[in-house]
């Protein structure tokens, strides 16, 4: 799922530099990906806050 994840953030990002304006990547697919990034990590157990153990 990870592997999926960060497969579709490159094509994300690919695909921001080719539509015009080109070279430009808008801010909402860093956010959508951002986005989906945290959800598939939440999915696999990765906790967004870090906390200390003791």
């Amino acid at each position: 799922m990870a592997v999926f994840t960060i497969v579709v953030g490159c094509v994300l990002l690919i695909t921001g530099f080719i539509v015009k304006p080109t070279g430009i990547i808008d801010s909402s697919v860093l956010i959508a990906f951002g986005e989906a990034a945290t959800f598939c990590g939440s999915l696999l157990g990765i906790h967004y806050k870090y906390r200390k153990t003791e």
